[in-house]
C-alpha cells in the first residue's frame, strides 16, 4: 500500500503546536513569559529563515517537561489540545487525511515537534503513524534531552529509513505533504512531493519543478 505523508505544523494545522505550546505554557505560568516569547520568537523566525540549530531549540522547548510534575504538564496539555490545537483543525485537513484513508493508504504524520506535543494531534487526525523528536526519559521522568536524531531536515529522512525497515515497507507510491523548505530532503525522497501553504522558497521550488501547490488553510 502506497505511504501518505504529513509535516504536522502549518501543514496538517494552520498553525504550528510547537510555538502555541510554548505561548501556552507563558499564559499559565510555566515559564517565564517574557523570557520564553522572546526565545519562541527567536527560534521560530530562525526556522523560517533556514537557520535553527535543532538542537539549541530541543533543549529551550524540552526544558518544561523536565521541570515540572508530568501529571500537571499531561492536564494542561489536554486542555491545550482543546482551546489550541482543534480550532486549527481544519476541515480541508481532515478531510485531505480521510481520503488517504478511504484509498486504503498507510498513513504517516513525520514532525519535528516532540512527541509529547503531537502524539495526541495524530491521534485527533485517525493517523496510526507518528515520527516525532523523542523527548529523553530516565524511569519515567523527563530529563529535558532529546532521545536518537531529531526528525528535522535530513534527521527525517534518517527517521524514516530506519521506520520503513522496521515496517517492511518502502517509498514506492508514497506522497508527502509539506509547506517548509526545511523538508526539501524529503520531499526530495518521495514519488509525490506535494507542497501545502508553502512558504516562499518551497513555492519557488515547487513552481520550478512542477510540484502540486495545495491550500488547506480555513
Amino acid at each position: 500500500m502506497p505511504l501518505a505523508i504529513f509535516d504536522l505544523d502549518n501543514t496538517l494545522l494552520d498553525g504550528d503546536s510547537d510555538y502555541l505550546w510554548g505561548c501556552y505554557l507563558a499564559r499559565h505560568g510555566l515559564v517565564d513569559g517574557a523570557e520564553y516569547a522572546r526565545e519562541n520568537e527567536r527560534f521560530y523566525r530562525e526556522y523560517q529563515d533556514g537557520t535553527l540549530d535543532i538542537q539549541e531549540f530541543l533543549r529551550f522547548s524540552l526544558r518544561p517537561l523536565r521541570e515540572h510534575p508530568r501529571e500537571r504538564l499531561e492536564a494542561l496539555r489536554a486542555r491545550f489540545l482543546e482551546e489550541q490545537i482543534e480550532p486549527i483543525m481544519t476541515p480541508a485537513a481532515r478531510a485531505l487525511v480521510e481520503r488517504h484513508q478511504s484509498a486504503g493508504d498507510i498513513l504517516l504524520i513525520i514532525t519535528a515537534t516532540n512527541a509529547f506535543v503531537t502524539a495526541p494531534i495524530a491521534e485527533r487526525f485517525g493517523v496510526p503513524h507518528l515520527i516525532a523528536t523523542l523527548p529523553a526519559e530516565r524511569d519515567g521522568v523527563y530529563t529535558g534531552e532529546v532521545e536518537g536524531v531529531p526528525s528535522f531536515r535530513e534527521g527525517k529522512v534518517e527517521r524514516l529509513e530506519h521506520w520503513l525497515v522496521e515496517q517492511g515497507l518502502d517509498l514506492a507510491g508514497s506522497c508527502f505533504y509539506s509547506d517548509s523548505h526545511n523538508d526539501l530532503p524529503l520531499l526530495e525522497r518521495v514519488e509525490r512531493p506535494i507542497a501545502v501553504n508553502p512558504d516562499a522558497q518551497l513555492r519557488a521550488t515547487a513552481e520550478t519543478r512542477g510540484w502540486p501547490i495545495l491550500s488547506l488553510r480555513a
